[in-house]
């Protein structure tokens, strides 16, 4: 039975919420994650307190979390220089992830950076991977489209892929955070960059309605893609869009659609439950 990876985005759960849970909070929530077999955690970023206030404390968080037991890699969003610097100094953190964007108008809006400042920062942190033994995880967010009127056209997703390719990044994650995509242009998409980009590791991240999300996993399945990101109590939705947030794809939507595929996972299904039970209260 054929394996397909799972990353869990608390971090993406947390940035949207107002009121500010407790790093207490945040630590017991994430530690009870670290448990249940994820094999990469998006627990926090390094990025301004000033735009993402709710993970300010993710310093705080990481010196709090217990990875005696845990097989699962952490990721730490990072939206400049100095951010990737700050990630990349810890021994634990194995993956910086880069929110990058052909969308001019959201990449200002999400790191306040034209197109071209964003991929030069994209080379920067290439090299600070590749200086402190760390790998980056090249966002491609608003891939399949974008709410602004901004140009889009698959073959755009497809140029991009190829010029981060070229900068030597090998974990790219098409990400749709605005409820873009639609089953038939991820088929399309993974099909042609999985053909056209064999030594790449794809991911998907989307944001969705329930009703729409299986067959989005399906097609994804489909063409070839074995990494997903989600969040377990399908919160989220990014806060710097400027649109009303689209939830997260939910963690048990995904492993369902899995199940049902006949994909395993490394899911431990009795301590889900306890993370489970831990985000309804913290949430």
């Amino acid at each position: 039975m054929e394996r397909v990876k799972i990353t869990e985005c608390p971090r993406d759960a947390m940035q949207g919420i107002s009121e500010f849970i407790s790093t207490e909070d945040k630590i017991l929530y994430i530690n009870s994650l670290l448990k249940v077999g994820f094999d990469v955690l998006d627990f926090g970023s390094f990025v301004s307190p000033r735009a993402i206030p709710q993970l300010a404390d993710t310093a705080s968080v990481f010196e709090g979390l217990d990875l005696s037991e845990t097989k699962t890699k952490l990721l730490a969003i990072v939206a400049s220089k100095k951010g990737g610097e700050i990630a990349a100094s810890y021994n634990n953190i194995t993956y910086l992830g880069y929110p990058f964007s052909f969308s001019e108008t959201f990449l200002k809006k999400n790191i306040n950076k034209t197109v071209e400042q964003g991929f030069d920062l994209a080379k920067q942190l290439v090299e600070i991977c590749n200086n402190k033994n760390k790998e980056l995880l090249f966002y491609l967010t608003m891939a399949f489209g974008n709410p602004y009127g901004d140009k889009w056209h698959v073959e755009q997703i497809y140029e991009w892929v190829e010029k981060a390719a070229l900068l030597g990044i090998r974990n790219i994650t098409l990400s749709d955070i605005t409820g873009e995509s639609t089953p038939e242009i991820i088929e399309k998409v993974y099909t042609e960059i999985i053909y056209k980009f064999p030594k790449i590791n794809f991911g998907l991240h989307l944001h969705t309605t329930h009703a729409s999300a299986t067959n989005k996993i399906n097609s994804a399945l489909n063409a070839g893609c074995r990494n997903f990101d989600a969040v377990l109590n399908d919160k989220g939705g990014c806060p710097m869009t400027g649109e009303e947030p689209t939830a997260n794809l939910n963690t048990y939507t995904l492993i369902n659609a899995l199940n049902k595929a006949n994909y395993s996972t490394c899911i431990d299904a009795e301590n889900l439950k306890i993370s489970t039970k831990i985000a309804a209260k913290i949430f």
